[in-house]
């Protein structure tokens, strides 16, 4: 009698341990795939809404248009793991994008041009690092310091006009296809690509985690953070450059006005893509992903005619959904 009794109390504890094995796995699944879950509903979600909607130049079309703010995005991801913000993004577009112009001339060299887009990038960015790393200032008043800057850098330099008459060869960044597929396309993978190897594979991208998880105990681990904030604020700096140069060939003009809440749309992509706003989470897949839902969301509603006003609710709403998912995720940890 006794043994039956100790065998259903095993069966029992049996039961309850393979329960709460799969409810782990299916947590961990949902944790880790959930935006992608996402994602994949609502396509189909707006495939069955807009029958123009699951078509291949349709589906080509949100990636080209999302690889700017994918990009400027996954720069901004490295930056918010450490912690930090990058408010300057949608404004060093702007600058770069009337720089690169008024060097994208058809006597001109688009290499040239290019590369000193790059370097505008590169500079605003290690400068928004060297304040906040030396200086000791805040992330938040430094890049919005140079928001106001860059932007008014811009309306400066180009005399507050677009500047147009740009090279063929320039344009084929923005507007060309390599068998098929956009170059903004390719070079969106590309940088998702490089950027997946730091992160994961480098010792630049150890620190990058390390810095957000705890910034003291990096330090007293030897870790130079001065020197790795300006780089990953430089790199962040770099990215937007290249964003800034795919816009100004795709639209074929230098707008001092460009840009504008790209900064925005990068956090809204990188937090949707579960990157954490107290530092030391972030993927460059999560954020990819949350470009692509956003991508997806604001193409899906303009084929279903609704309002512009009613987008930015919507994306409101997402954005502070993903800040409380991140918010519980914290407090169970």
């Amino acid at each position: 009698m006794n043994g039956d009794v100790t065998l259903a109390k095993d069966h029992e504890k049996s039961e309850a341990s393979k329960k709460s094995d799969w409810k782990g796995i299916v947590s961990h699944i949902l944790s880790r795939y959930g935006m992608l879950f996402i994602l994949i509903a609502l396509i189909i979600l707006m495939a069955i809404l807009s029958p123009t909607f699951f078509t291949t130049g349709n589906l080509l079309n949100i990636v080209r248009q999302m690889s700017v703010i994918g990009i400027v995005a996954i720069g901004v991801t490295m930056v918010i793991i450490t912690t930090g913000i990058d408010l300057s993004s949608g404004s060093v577009i702007a600058l770069v994008s009337v720089i690169v112009a008024s060097f994208a001339q058809p006597d001109s060299s688009v290499l040239l041009a290019v590369a000193i887009g790059l370097g505008v990038g590169l500079l605003t960015g290690a400068i928004n690092g060297t304040i906040i790393a030396k200086g000791k200032i805040a992330p938040f008043v430094v890049t919005l310091g140079m928001m106001t800057a860059a932007r008014g850098a811009a309306l400066l330099f180009s005399g507050g006009r677009p500047i147009g008459n740009l090279s063929e060869p320039f344009q084929f960044i923005g507007q060309g296809a390599i068998l098929g597929l956009p170059v903004p396309i390719i070079i969106f993978a590309l940088v998702g690509f490089v950027s997946y190897l730091q992160l994961n594979k480098t010792k630049f991208g150890k620190y990058v985690y390390a810095i957000g998880g705890n910034e003291q105990a990096a330090i007293i681990a030897g870790v130079n953070v001065e020197k790795y904030k300006i780089l990953i604020y430089g790199y962040a700096g770099l990215l937007s450059s290249i964003a800034g140069i795919i816009l100004t060939s795709r639209i074929a003009s230098g707008q001092p006005t460009a840009g504008v809440m790209y900064e925005l749309d990068a956090i809204a992509a990188a937090v949707i893509g579960g990157t954490s706003l107290t530092g030391g989470i972030g993927t460059v897949g999560g954020t990819i992903i949350g470009a692509l839902i956003i991508g997806v969301m604001n193409n899906g509603l303009d084929l279903l005619n609704v309002s512009s006003y009613w987008q930015q609710i919507l994306k409101g709403a997402i954005i502070v959904t993903a800040v409380l998912i991140d918010a519980r995720k914290n407090r169970k940890s």
